[in-house]
């Protein structure tokens, strides 16, 4: 064997075997997950770490979640922001929304009790790269979700909401709102919320000099 020949054999192995290590089973994912220091998500075999918030994004998550939970008090709804997972079983995904809304009891993922499988509206707050995603992949991944009605997504850069709402006859429609005295309503809850409350204290200039 030449050692040109052996060099070859040994990159073909060291793929194979890289391919095979970034498989993971949803128990592999999970263990991993309980050790973490920062949180990943799950697809299909996949571990897809994330990407850490900026002070717009977490100011934007707090406000929309804070006036969301107040406003579920005395109604049959449980509000929860970023740490909950989220598991959808028709496509093997685990995931963390910024903010999920849940009607009535929640039902666990199986042997879980950090994990739930029934969120009704969520809410995720854009960033430029995660933005394509949630718009597309990831809509389509919550759509696959039977209780799921209801999708939000902020924009951090501007004062824009993009409200998706699945109608009796399974069709979505989508509702744009631009400024601060625009109205965000929910149609799954009673809630509404002006933009500019959504986007209180967010600093846009301070996050378009951090993207330079």
């Amino acid at each position: 064997m030449t050692a040109l020949t052996e060099i070859r054999e040994n990159v073909v192995e060291n793929q194979v075997e890289e391919k095979v290590q970034t498989y993971y089973s949803p128990e592999e994912y999970l263990k991993l997950e309980e050790a973490a220091e920062f949180r990943s998500e799950y697809q299909d075999g996949r571990i897809i770490p994330m990407a850490g918030g900026t002070p717009n994004h977490n100011q934007i998550a707090g406000n929309f979640y804070g006036t969301l939970n107040f406003a579920a008090k005395g109604q049959p709804y449980r509000v929860f922001i970023n740490d909950l997972r989220l598991w959808i079983p028709s496509k093997r995904v685990y995931t963390y929304p910024d903010v999920m809304l849940v009607a009535g009891k929640l039902e666990f993922a199986e042997g879980r009790k950090d994990t739930i499988t029934n969120a009704v509206m969520v809410a995720e707050v854009l960033s430029s790269s995660t933005a394509d995603y949630d718009r597309g992949g990831k809509f389509k991944l919550f759509r696959s979700i039977p209780s799921f009605r209801e999708y939000v997504l902020i924009d951090q850069y501007e004062m824009h909401v993009e409200h998706f709402c699945k109608r009796d006859d399974n069709k979505w429609v989508l509702s744009e709102y631009d400024g601060a005295e625009a109205v965000l309503k929910l149609s799954c809850v009673d809630f509404e919320m002006r933009l500019g409350d959504i986007y209180d204290r967010v600093d846009f200039e301070s996050e378009s000099e951090s993207e330079e």
